[in-house]
């Protein structure tokens, strides 16, 4: 007996009666009592698991599980355990737990459909509802349908892979789901009419509950309303799907996954424009639990359009930092190089822009050149639509020509040589290129574009070759044949040879030289060794040096100080400096050098300091 509470067989009447009424909260206090005397009741213990789930107590109830490990096998609990797992967002546990249990009974078997969507294993998630909808014999075929028809609809939206297997529409969210299948094929026309039954199926079917209010009918509509404006979107009519984006964004609809999908397209079609919109709606994108809600590529797509974003708003830390988590995510995907590179070009780095692309190409996408081909058309989309006919738009078809043309695709080379070529019909190495493609896949156009090449008569130019090749900077030189001894014979010198010859120049004699006195025998010898020499006189001193300070000079000093000197210039300022006062612009002492009496100095040339930030 529970102490004070009457006997255990009337706190389990307690437990039933308020599970009929779906008093969960209630029937776990009576359980808890009956544990408070019996701690390892196996159906009280169940029961109390159930009530914690009743109550959204997933966390709690887990730990009940795994507290009695030993008493709740998996063959009594699985089920919940799984279920706790999964609404935890532990799928990946969920579905262990799931394959670990031995009797796989309906209940289960829809968990582990919900389980193998969620983890997006479309095609093996088909198969289980395919099986229960076979198999089953209850009332809940229209909800298994249901589910069946959002995998075809994810397999046609994310895999672009699926096939319709006839499901019915007579609810709006089979209905919806249909119409998400036929966006999924590129299908938007038909997709925009499945959309409107499914809105008229939605307000037909809650107008006959008279407890549903006109602002539930328009939440329930949100969804539909979202896909609309994507699908106008997709065709081009911005304005109407941003208006019908923007009513679902006011109702702000519980579901943390719609709004973020909503916001991100809002944000696509900011683009560069009304970006304190797009900054507020960013936000929206990063709501707690979005990451549960939506596929891995609606999460990424969001992660792209909000390094995009940074880009727009010239956040380049913010967006590098966004880019390389994308990049280490997913290393293969072309979308975050493609905007690395945009945003090197956005800061002049255009060079460094193409090597990247490089790398890229050589790098990951060495062997699979459909997905580089694919990126340079992305690349040359966007600059098509941003900056039709700019040099990085032009240099990006030219790279992607000489890519193509590389590993042999000439094919898909033409388009890009026929577009570069129609921007400047004068280049002949382009024709040429675009003769030479066309030549393996249509000869008739070949020969219909030689045609355009210039005549051999224009393309003549009267070049010397010896003087080209005698020209600096030339690379290679002819040699010239050796002569043979004894092929030619010496010819008499001309008129022209003999004024080729160089007259002997005469020696330069001393300015006192005196042609009629005798020179001196012993010029030739050393001062000191001449016969008249006597030595130099010791006290006469034509001026006194020493007398001042260390290196100062009396009397002459004036005509050694070049700065004082008529033909001496001004000192130049150093490089970099500006202008300003004398002092400033003076050569220090220790660098100055004496220039010779009456000789003037070339003033140094100033190197210009370059502007604007350093880099390419």
């Amino acid at each position: 007996m529970a102490s004070g509470s009457g006997p255990v067989s009337a706190l389990w009447t307690e437990i039933n009666r308020c599970g009929q009424n779906g008093d969960f909260t209630r029937a776990l206090k009576a359980v808890n009592k009956i544990l408070h005397e019996n701690k390892d009741d196996v159906t009280a213990l169940r029961c109390k698991i159930v009530c914690l789930i009743q109550n959204g107590g997933f966390k709690e109830a887990l730990n009940v599980m795994n507290t009695h490990t030993k008493s709740l096998t998996s063959d009594l609990i699985g089920f919940e355990k799984a279920y706790c797992e999964y609404r935890l967002n532990r799928v990946e546990h969920a579905l262990k737990t799931i394959q670990g249990i031995p009797e796989q009974t309906d209940k289960l078997k829809e968990l582990y459909g919900q389980v193998l969507y969620r983890l997006e294993r479309y095609d093996e998630c088909l198969a289980v509802y395919k099986d229960m909808i076979r198999n089953s014999q209850d009332d809940y075929e229209e909800e298994r349908k249901t589910n069946l028809s959002a995998v075809l609809a994810a397999q046609s939206t994310w895999e672009s892979t699926s096939a319709d297997l006839g499901l019915p529409e007579n609810s709006y969210e089979l209905c919806y789901n249909a119409a998400c299948f036929l966006i999924g094929q590129g299908q938007l026309s038909q997709g925009m009419q499945k959309l409107q039954k499914a809105e008229e199926l939605c307000r037909k079917s809650l107008a006959e509950d008279s407890d549903v209010t006109e602002e539930d009918v328009d939440a329930e509509l949100a969804i539909i309303h979202s896909q609309m404006a994507y699908v106008m979107q997709l065709q081009g009519r911005t304005e109407d799907a941003l208006q019908l984006y923007n009513q679902v964004i006011k109702l702000k609809p519980s579901d943390v996954g719609l709004l973020a999908v909503t916001a991100n397209n809002i944000i696509t079609i900011n683009k560069d424009q009304n970006v304190f919109d797009s900054k507020k709606k960013v936000k929206l994108t990063s709501a707690e639990g979005v990451e549960h809600k939506l596929a891995k590529k609606q999460l990424q797509a969001i992660e792209i359009n909000k390094a995009l974003l940074a880009m727009y708003t010239n956040q380049a830390d913010q967006c590098n930092k966004m880019l390389a988590s994308l990049q280490t995510q997913n290393p293969e995907h072309p979308r975050p190089v493609l905007i690395k590179v945009a945003q090197l070009c956005r800061e002049k780095h255009t060079p460094k822009a193409f090597h990247l692309l490089l790398i890229m190409f050589e790098g990951t996408y060495e062997e699979d050149i459909d997905s580089a081909i694919d990126v340079f058309t992305q690349a040359i989309q966007y600059y098509q639509s941003e900056q039709p006919g700019a040099a990085i738009h032009l240099s990006l078809v030219r790279e992607a020509a000489n890519y193509k043309l590389k590993y042999g695709r000439k094919k898909e080379a033409t388009s890009d040589l026929e577009q570069l070529w129609k921007q400047n019909t004068n280049d002949v190495h382009t024709l040429a290129q675009l003769i030479s493609a066309y030549s393996l896949v249509d000869q008739d156009k070949a020969k219909a574009l030689s045609k355009h090449l210039p005549s051999p008569d224009t393309m003549s130019f009267n070049v010397d070759v010896d003087e080209l090749e005698n020209s600096h900077g030339a690379t290679y030189i002819r040699k010239k044949a050796a002569k043979v001894v004894g092929e030619s014979q010496p010819k008499e010198p001309g008129p022209e040879d003999i004024k080729k010859k160089k007259k002997k120049k005469k020696g330069k004699l001393p300015k006192n030289y005196d042609p009629k006195s005798t020179p001196d025998p012993e010029r030739w010898l050393p001062m000191r060794e001449r016969s008249y020499y006597r030595g130099k006189k010791k006290g006469k001193r034509k001026e006194q040096v020493g007398r001042g300070t260390q290196g100062a000079t009396s009397g002459g000093s004036a005509e050694l100080d070049a700065s004082k000197s008529a033909s001496s210039p001004p000192t130049s300022p150093r490089p970099g400096s500006g202008t300003g006062t004398a002092a400033s612009n003076a050569v220090p002492p220790r660098q100055q050098k004496p220039a010779a009496a009456g000789a003037t100095r070339k003033k140094a040339p100033q190197k210009k300091k370059k502007g604007g930030k350093g880099g390419w």
